[in-house]
C-alpha cells in the first residue's frame, strides 16, 4: 500500500477582484481528491514566470524525500507559465513516480488522455530549448565574428584587459611580456628542421620555465603542440589570409586588414575538435589584440606540425640524418629507423606498416647503406651547379605589399561574384560576365607587375662552395647538421628496396 501523501499546490500573484484566491484554487483541489489526505503547499505573491518560489520548493524537496505520490493543482499556470519549467518539472515528478492532476484542464497523467497532454508539452518544450538555443548559438556567431572576447581560457602570454568595440564594452588579450617570450622562444625553436616537441619540452624544464596551469609546473607535449598550432599568437599579415584561405576557411575581414599587427580567433561551426589539415566550416577573425610571434615564423612552425600529422610515432633524427625526409616508397609514409643487434645495425622500416596500418611494407633498409647512397647523390647533384639562385621576397620596394593586397581583393571579388552565379538571371549574369572579365584583366596586370618588380629584385646568390664548404668535412659535422643541409636540398626520399626517389629542393 501507497503511504505516500497526496499534494495540493496554490499560488497567486496579487489580490485582484478577477482573480482566483488560494481558498478557492484549494477547494477546488480537495474536491478533486475525494476526501484523501493532503499536504498543502501555497506560494501567495509570487509570479509563475519562474518555479524560484518557497512553498514550491519546499514541494520539490518533499517530492524527493518520496512523501508525495500525486500533486494537485487547479490550473496549469498555477505551477508555471513557462512551458520549459513545467517540462523540467514533470520530468522530475516522473523521476520520482510523482502522478500530476490539473482540475481546470482535466490534465491527469495517471489517465492515457493526461499522458498525452504531457507529451504535446514536452514536445513544444523541447522546441523551446532549440529555439532558445539557437538564438544563444547566432549571437555568440555574430559577437564572435566582430572580435568580441568570447570567454575561455586566457592563452599562456596574455591577461586580460578592458577594450570596447564599436561603443560596447568588451575584453582583449594584453601581452604579457615575460610570458610572451617564452612563446616567441617555442616557436623560434619549432620552425627550425630538426626540432621536436620533446627538444622543447627539454629546454624549458633545463632551463626553469615553469608551466603555471599544470600542479606539477611542468610542460606536455599536449600543452606545448595546442600552442605551436594557435593562431591567436601570430601577427597576421597577406601570407596568414593566403595560407588560412588555401585550407578552406571562411575568412572575414578584407585582405587589406592583414597588416602584421594583430592576432586571429578560429571559430568552427562543427562540434567537437577541429580539424588539422582542413578548415572548411572554420572561421577566421582578426583579433583586437596584437599578436606575438612573426607571420613567417608561424607559418613556418605550423606547416612543420601539419607535415608531421602523416607521422605514426615521433622520429629522433640522432638515429639517422635522413629522419623526417625518407618515406615510404609504397605508402608515403614516415621510415623510422630501428637496431638490430644480430643483422644490419641500423634499418629503416615504414612506420605505417609498424603499426599495422595497411601497408605491405618495404623490408629492412640497411640505413647506412641508404645513408651513403643518398650522399654521394647530394654530391653529384651539387656537381651540376655554379651558381645557387636563393629567391626571396625583397622587402625594399613599397609597391609590392600594396600590389599583394590589390592580389588578393580582386580575387575575393571574383569569388563573390562566382558564388551569385547560380542564382543570377540573364540581365544579372551579363552584368557578373562584364565585371568578372575586368576584374580578371586587372589581376593579370597586377601579377605581371609584381613579377617585374621581383625580377628586378631577385639578385641576391650564394655560390655553391657554401653549401660545399659543409661536404669537404661531412663526417665532422652532427646529426643536426647533416640533417640541417638535407633539408636545405632535398624535399624529400622515397624508397624501396628496389629503388630510391630523391625529389630536390634545388
Amino acid at each position: 500500500m501507497d503511504t505516500r501523501l497526496n499534494a495540493i499546490y496554490a499560488r497567486q500573484s496579487v489580490d485582484r477582484l478577477d482573480s482566483i484566491s488560494i481558498e478557492s484554487q484549494i477547494e477546488f483541489c480537495q474536491y478533486e481528491l475525494r476526501g484523501e489526505a493532503y499536504k498543502e503547499y501555497s506560494d501567495r505573491g509570487f509570479s509563475g514566470k519562474n518555479t524560484s518560489r518557497p512553498q514550491f520548493q519546499s514541494m520539490l524537496e518533499d517530492i524527493r524525500s518520496g512523501l508525495i505520490k500525486r500533486v494537485v493543482c487547479y490550473r496549469l499556470d498555477r505551477i508555471s507559465r513557462s512551458v520549459l519549467d513545467f517540462a523540467n518539472m514533470i520530468d522530475e515528478f516522473q523521476r520520482y513516480h510523482v502522478e500530476f492532476v490539473s482540475c481546470s484542464e482535466k490534465f491527469d497523467t495517471s489517465t492515457p488522455m493526461g499522458r498525452a497532454m504531457l507529451n504535446i508539452c514536452i514536445v513544444f518544450a523541447q522546441l523551446e530549448r532549440e529555439t532558445i538555443q539557437q538564438r544563444v548559438a547566432d549571437a555568440y556567431h555574430s559577437r564572435s565574428l566582430k572580435g568580441y572576447y568570447m570567454g575561455g581560457r586566457i592563452p599562456y602570454g596574455y591577461h586580460l584587459e578592458e577594450y570596447s568595440i564599436d561603443g560596447k564594452r568588451t575584453s582583449r588579450y594584453a601581452v604579457n611580456e615575460s610570458e610572451a617570450d617564452v612563446i616567441r622562444l617555442m616557436y623560434e625553436l619549432y620552425a627550425k628542421p630538426q626540432t621536436s616537441i620533446g627538444d622543447i619540452i627539454r629546454y624549458l624544464d633545463e632551463h626553469g620555465i615553469e608551466n603555471p596551469n599544470a600542479d606539477d609546473k611542468h610542460w606536455n607535449k599536449s600543452r606545448v603542440g595546442r600552442i605551436l598550432k594557435n593562431p591567436v599568437y601570430v601577427r597576421a599579415d597577406l601570407d596568414i589570409y593566403d595560407f588560412f584561405a588555401h585550407q578552406g576557411a571562411d575568412i572575414h575581414n578584407e585582405p587589406g586588414d592583414f597588416i602584421g599587427t594583430n592576432g586571429c580567433y578560429l571559430y568552427s561551426d562543427e562540434k567537437g575538435g577541429r580539424k588539422e589539415t582542413c578548415l572548411e566550416h572554420h572561421h577566421i577573425v582578426l583579433a583586437p589584440h596584437e599578436g606575438i610571434v612573426p607571420a613567417d615564423i608561424w607559418i613556418r612552425a605550423r606547416k612543420k606540425g601539419l607535415n608531421n600529422k602523416q607521422v605514426a610515432r615521433p622520429l629522433k633524427a640522432k638515429n639517422s640524418w635522413l629522419c623526417g625526409n625518407i618515406k615510404c616508397g609504397k605508402c608515403g609514409y614516415a621510415l623510422t629507423v630501428k637496431r638490430s643487434k644480430t643483422r644490419i645495425g641500423r634499418y629503416f622500416i615504414c612506420s605505417r606498416h609498424l603499426d599495422s596500418c595497411g601497408c605491405e611494407g618495404i623490408g629492412g633498409l640497411d640505413a647506412t647503406a641508404i645513408e651513403d647512397l643518398v650522399l654521394e647523390a647530394i654530391e653529384d647533384h651539387l656537381q651540376d651547379f655554379k651558381v645557387l639562385h636563393c629567391p626571396q621576397r625583397p622587402q625594399a620596394d613599397a609597391r609590392l605589399p600594396e600590389i599583394d593586397v590589390e592580389i588578393a581583393q580582386v580575387e575575393r571579388d571574383i569569388t563573390s561574384l562566382m558564388d551569385k552565379v547560380p542564382e543570377a538571371g540573364q540581365t544579372l549574369m551579363r552584368h557578373i560576365n562584364e565585371k568578372i572579365s575586368a576584374l580578371d584583366k586587372r589581376l593579370g596586370e597586377l601579377i605581371s607587375a609584381k613579377k617585374a618588380l621581383l625580377d628586378a629584385e631577385l639578385s641576391r646568390t650564394a655560390t655553391v662552395d657554401e653549401i660545399t664548404d659543409y661536404m669537404s668535412h661531412w663526417d665532422e659535422l652532427t646529426v643536426s647538421d647533416k640533417k640541417t643541409v638535407v633539408d636545405a636540398l632535398i624535399v624529400s626520399i622515397r624508397a624501396t628496396r628496389e629503388k630510391v626517389r630523391i625529389e630536390w629542393r634545388i
